[in-house]
């Protein structure tokens, strides 16, 4: 059977001040495309440069991981940065553990 990889994650801007949820299953390439604002010039991540990702969660179907961006995006701030900090305490920027970073054009 094969096994398919499905991302829901979540990214900050620099200063940690804003989150931003999404599902890809390219966890890779939507990166990239976050970070030469790719998706839409004005696009939420574009706007408020959340570019670094500090959460993302594998699923094998592509409604576990869309069903999980919902739920989460359904969330307190609170609840969003207590399950940040469970996985990732100190905040660090993931970017490197999924691609070269910063992307090199």
């Amino acid at each position: 059977m094969r096994q398919y990889n499905f991302f829901t994650y979540i990214l900050t801007n620099y200063n940690k001040k804003v989150l931003y949820t999404g599902v890809t299953n390219d966890l890779n390439k939507r990166l990239y495309e976050h970070y030469f604002g790719v998706d839409q010039k004005e696009s939420f991540t574009s706007k408020y440069k959340c570019y670094y990702l500090v959460w993302f969660e594998r699923h094998q179907y592509i409604d576990h991981a869309i069903e999980r961006e919902k739920e989460i995006k359904g969330w307190t701030r609170s609840k969003k940065l207590k399950l940040i900090e469970q996985e990732n305490p100190n905040w660090s920027f993931l970017n490197q553990q999924i691609m070269e970073w910063p992307p090199l054009l």
